[in-house]
């Protein structure tokens, strides 16, 4: 038989657990470089930019494009590493249960 109760428990410590890592994503960061390295991008795990490095051989002002498609490159890339980090930390919490609609 259903028991209520026992599944409400069961969300709100689920709940504790979600809210608990995704503050600690915060702290944890991916890393993702384009154009040979000239251009370095650092977000968290919470999906946030935290850091975005340019060497100055990536700025040419005659070709500023260039330089817009490295960040663009790199940013996309940190983004889909930071995405695969949270779900990685999720799937720990929900046991490899699929939670449609969180991340």
């Amino acid at each position: 038989m259903f028991d209520l109760k026992q599944f409400q428990k069961m969300q709100k410590e689920m709940q504790g657990r979600i809210e608990t890592m995704q503050r600690e994503m915060e702290n944890q960061t991916v890393e993702a470089t384009s154009g040979g390295g000239v251009v370095r991008v650092i977000a968290n795990g919470a999906q946030q930019i935290v850091e975005i490095e340019i060497k100055p051989e990536a700025v040419d002002p005659e070709d500023v494009e260039m330089l817009e498609d490295l960040i663009t490159a790199a940013v996309n890339s940190a983004m889909e590493k930071s995405k695969e980090l949270m779900q990685k930390e999720m799937g720990k919490i929900a046991g490899g249960i699929k939670l449609p609609g969180l991340f």
